[in-house]
């Protein structure tokens, strides 16, 4: 038996939308913060089985998304460069930097990028070939960094001296807090990213939900715990509480992971750090502490000649406001006509967590399809039968 299937039964997603429907009573803007929730919401039909008044809007939980231009310029020119290698995430590749090229596009030009699963996997790269120097390009959450941060201590303490990390992690915490405090905020709750708080704890949130009065809840990936977020929310809403709840305690504890923690803070310490399309937000990046820091690419001489250090954006892209929830990928002009997975101008269109690319994939674009909401149609063929029986 799939152990997913009880979080995908069409019967417990009916009775979670009829219990929504009778806990609200005025409208309510709800966030989720990740970009796979965001995902999965659209993939099985959630958006068109909540109750009217609740509106859900997508947050910058797309660590691809979020990476700034620089960062990807940056990573460009050392991929570029004769007797390098580079290593990252898949996602990466796609991304297009300040010239609007990609890794992938330097890659079909013949410079030497490799798709990685494991940042160990550039460790055994950089010790089979001693006389080239490898670049890992590391970018993720919290949920990524300790993988990192065990590459950049196993290669500190065996004296790799071929090897340099290109660190783009962030953190999401304080962007939740950015958000809140921005004068154009929306937001009156968070589902929380539950893989994130897995590693980090739901105890790091409760100081942004007490000082923002906001409920925040800790929330899965699958239907069932989607919506059960979204009830937990609601109900703290209707209340008027602002407070933390886990409803993913079967993979976040509220201390977290006390061993990827502690590697984290061992390697990494708080850094501000610029979102791509979003500003600065304090200390929501990590950087490489003394000795690690040893490793970092920053300290490979810049040889930048080709790839200029432009807009974060293509002009007619809007994925600053995408990535704040402020407007819906459909309402950007080039959506699908000049932006699309294959041509994407933003990055939110590149990664497999965009907000964009799930519009494109699983939102109003796919609408017609007979395959694009099995849940969704589950769910209210239960409704239907329910209300056909005497």
């Amino acid at each position: 038996m799939n152990p997913l299937a009880p979080y995908r039964r069409p019967e417990a997603v009916q009775q979670l939308v009829g219990q929504l429907q009778q806990a609200i009573s005025r409208p309510w803007t709800l966030m989720e913060v990740c970009g796979g929730q965001t995902h999965a919401l659209l993939r099985h039909g959630l958006d068109r089985l909540l109750p009217e008044g609740l509106e859900l809007i997508h947050g910058p939980g797309c660590p691809v998304c979020v990476t700034p231009a620089a960062t990807i310029d940056r990573a460009l020119e050392l991929a570029a460069r004769p007797g390098v290698i580079l290593c990252s995430y898949g996602d990466m590749l796609r991304v297009p930097g300040s010239d609007g090229r990609s890794l992938l596009d330097l890659r079909a030009a013949g410079a030497c990028v490799r798709v990685v699963t494991s940042p160990l996997d550039a460790l055994a790269i950089a010790r089979e070939r001693p006389g080239q120097q490898v670049v890992f390009f590391a970018v993720g959450f919290e949920t990524t960094a300790p993988a990192t941060a065990l590459l950049a201590h196993q290669a500190w303490c065996c004296g790799s001296s071929n090897l340099a990390l290109l660190v783009g992690h962030v953190r999401i915490a304080p962007a939740m807090e950015a958000l809140l405090a921005s004068p154009h905020n929306r937001v009156q709750g968070f589902l929380a990213a539950g893989h994130v708080c897995a590693v980090m704890g739901s105890e790091e949130l409760e100081p942004l939900s007490a000082r923002f009065h906001v409920p925040v809840v800790v929330t899965g990936f699958e239907p069932v715990d989607l919506l059960e977020g979204l009830l937990r929310c609601v109900r703290q809403l209707e209340r008027g509480e602002g407070r933390v709840e886990n409803a993913y305690g079967r993979a976040c504890r509220p201390q977290g992971n006390a061993s990827a923690r502690a590697l984290i803070a061992r390697v990494f310490e708080p850094v501000d750090q610029l979102w791509r399309g979003l500003g600065v937000f304090p200390a929501s990046g990590l950087r490489l502490r003394p000795p690690y820091a040893a490793l970092d690419a920053a300290r490979l001489p810049d040889q930048a000649t080709e790839h200029r250090r432009g807009p974060e954006a293509a002009a007619a892209c809007i994925s600053g406001l995408v990535l704040q929830g402020l407007a819906r990928p459909t309402a950007c002009p080039a959506f699908g006509r000049t932006c699309t997975p294959e041509h994407p101008l933003g990055a939110p269109m590149v990664s497999s967590e965009g907000a964009c690319a799930a519009y494109w994939h699983h939102g109003d674009r796919a609408e017609s399809s007979a395959a694009a909401r099995p849940l969704a149609r589950a769910a209210e063929a239960s409704s239907l039968s329910d209300k056909a029986e005497p």
